[in-house]
C-alpha cells in the first residue's frame, strides 16, 4: 500500500504533499547526478533534469505546518510525507510517485526507526527550551541516507515561548536538506513568526464513512463495530480505533453518557464530578504502571545502581533520578487532563444529540446506543437550555486549559448542567 492510504478523507492535502515529494525527489536525483558528472559540460541523463525548484515552480519547501481539529490525522499526514521524502523504490526512479509504502525508506520512516526521521511527541504539558535546542542541533546534521533530514514535531502547540524562539532560528535558516513538519490544532496555536515561514496545510474532520472504512481495512474491525465507533467519535480516527478495540474505553464512555441522568440534585452533581475526576486519575495510574516502572528500572541500570528495587544509587546520580520523577509527574498530570477532556468531548456529543432531537434535525445520532436517554432529556428541556449546557461543558474545558483545579471546574460544570 502507498504511504497515503492512512491519510483519511484528505484528498486535497494528499495531492499537495505527493506533488512536493515528487519535486523533492527530483531535486535529490539532480544533485546526485551533478556530483556524479565527469565534467561540467556533461548533460544530465534522461529523467535526471534539474528539479523544478530551480526554476521557481517547485512544490517543495523546508517547513510545513499541518493544522486541523483533533482526530483529523495531522500526525499521520506528516509521517506519510516524511516517508515519501525517504522513499527509495525503483518505481519512483522510473517516474512513479514517491511513497510506495514497501521500500526500506518508507517502512522505517513509518515505524519510527529511520536514521533521518525524528518523530517528536510529548507526554508532558509543554516542550521546553532544552528539548528544542536538541532538535535544532539534530536538524543541522546532513542526512545519513543522502536524502532528507526530517523533523516531525507532533505537538508544536505545546512549545513554550522560549522554545518557539529557539525553533524560529532553525526554521528561518534551515540546513539545505532539512525539512520541518510541525503539527498543531490551529494556526493560532503557533507563533506568528514561525507560521509565517511555513507552508500551511489545513486538514478537515474525516467523514464518518471514511473512518469506518479505514478501521475495517487497516485494523480488521467488524464493519458494524467500526461504523458505531466512527459515528460515536464523529470522525476522530484515533478515538474511534480505541473505542472499537478497548473494552475499558467503552466502559468509561458509557459511564460518562449516564451523567446527564444523575444530576437531579446538588448531591448528584458533586458525586458525578468526583467520579469523573477519579476515572481520569485511574487512567493516569494505569499509564504510570505501564511506563514509569520500566523507565525507572532502565535509568537505574544505566546509572549502575545496585540490583533490586531498593538498590542504592551511585553517588552523584540522584539528580538524574529526580529529573525522571519530575517528568513522570508532569506526564501523569497531562494524562489525567487528556482523559478528563475526552470525557467532556463525549458529554458535548450527548447534548449535541439532544439538540438535534429538539430541533427535529434529520441527522443520525452519534450516541444511538443511549437514544432513550437522549430523547428523555430532550423532551424535558428546551433547545435554549441545551445550548447553555453545551456552553457549560465548553467553559469547563477552557477552565482546565487555564489550570483551574479539575474538581472545582467539573463541579461547576455539573451544577450548570443541572440548572440548564
Amino acid at each position: 500500500m502507498a504511504v497515503w492510504d492512512d491519510v483519511v478523507g484528505q484528498d486535497r492535502v494528499t495531492a499537495q504533499l505527493a506533488a512536493a515529494a515528487r519535486d523533492a525527489d527530483a531535486r535529490v536525483t539532480a544533485e546526485h547526478a551533478a556530483r556524479q558528472a565527469p565534467s561540467p559540460g556533461t548533460q544530465p541523463a534522461p529523467g535526471q533534469e534539474p528539479s523544478a525548484e530551480r526554476s521557481g515552480a517547485s512544490q517543495m519547501t523546508h517547513a510545513w505546518l499541518f493544522t486541523g481539529p483533533p482526530g483529523s490525522g495531522r500526525s499521520t499526514a506528516a509521517r506519510a510525507f516524511a516517508a515519501a521524502l525517504q522513499c527509495v523504490s525503483p518505481d519512483r526512479a522510473l517516474g512513479g510517485a514517491p511513497g510506495c509504502g514497501f521500500c526500506d525508506g518508507c517502512h522505517t520512516s513509518l515505524v519510527g526507526t529511520h536514521a533521518d526521521v525524528e518523530i517528536v511527541r510529548t507526554d508532558l504539558l509543554s516542550i521546553g527550551v532544552k528539548e528544542t535546542r536538541d532538535l535544532v542541533r539534530r536538524s543541522s546534521l546532513s542526512p545519513a541516507g543522502g536524502r532528507w533530514q526530517v523533523i516531525v514535531l507532533e505537538d508544536a502547540d505545546r512549545l513554550t515561548e522560549g522554545a518557539g524562539n529557539v525553533l524560529l532560528k532553525a526554521v528561518e535558516e534551515p540546513a539545505p536538506r532539512t525539512v520541518w513538519l510541525l503539527c498543531a490544532p490551529s494556526i493560532e496555536d503557533v507563533l506568528p513568526t514561525i507560521r509565517s515561514r511555513c507552508r500551511h496545510l489545513s486538514l478537515r474532520t474525516p467523514p464518518v464513512a471514511a473512518v469506518a472504512d479505514v478501521l475495517v481495512r487497516r485494523d480488521g474491525i467488524e464493519p458494524e463495530v467500526a461504523d458505531r465507533a466512527a459515528r460515536a467519535t464523529q470522525g476522530h480516527i484515533g478515538r474511534a480505533r480505541r473505542l472499537a478495540t478497548d473494552e475499558r474505553a467503552r466502559t468509561r464512555r458509557a459511564a460518562v453518557l449516564k451523567l446527564p441522568l444523575r444530576i437531579d440534585d446538588i448531591g448528584g452533581c458533586l458525586k458525578a464530578a468526583q467520579e469523573l475526576i477519579d476515572a481520569a486519575g485511574e487512567d493516569a495510574k494505569q499509564v504510570a504502571e505501564e511506563i514509569d516502572t520500566k523507565e525507572t528500572e532502565e535509568l537505574r541500570a544505566a546509572l549502575g545502581a545496585a540490583s533490586g528495587t531498593g538498590g542504592r544509587l551511585p553517588r552523584g546520580t540522584a539528580g538524574a533520578m529526580k529529573e525522571l520523577q519530575d517528568k513522570q509527574k508532569r506526564r501523569s498530570t497531562r494524562t489525567q487532563r487528556d482523559s478528563l477532556d475526552l470525557a467532556l468531548v463525549d458529554l458535548t456529543g450527548f447534548y449535541r444529540d439532544v439538540l438535534a432531537v429538539q430541533m427535529g434535525a434529520s441527522v443520525p445520532l452519534a450516541n444511538d446506543e443511549v437514544q432513550d436517554s437522549v430523547r428523555r432529556i430532550a423532551s424535558g428541556s428546551t433547545p435554549e437550555r441545551t445550548l447553555r449546557r453545551i456552553e457549560a461543558v465548553i467553559a469547563c474545558r477552557e477552565a482546565l486549559d487555564r489550570n483551574v483545579a479539575p474538581l472545582l471546574a467539573v463541579e461547576a460544570m455539573t451544577a450548570a448542567l443541572r440548572a440548564g
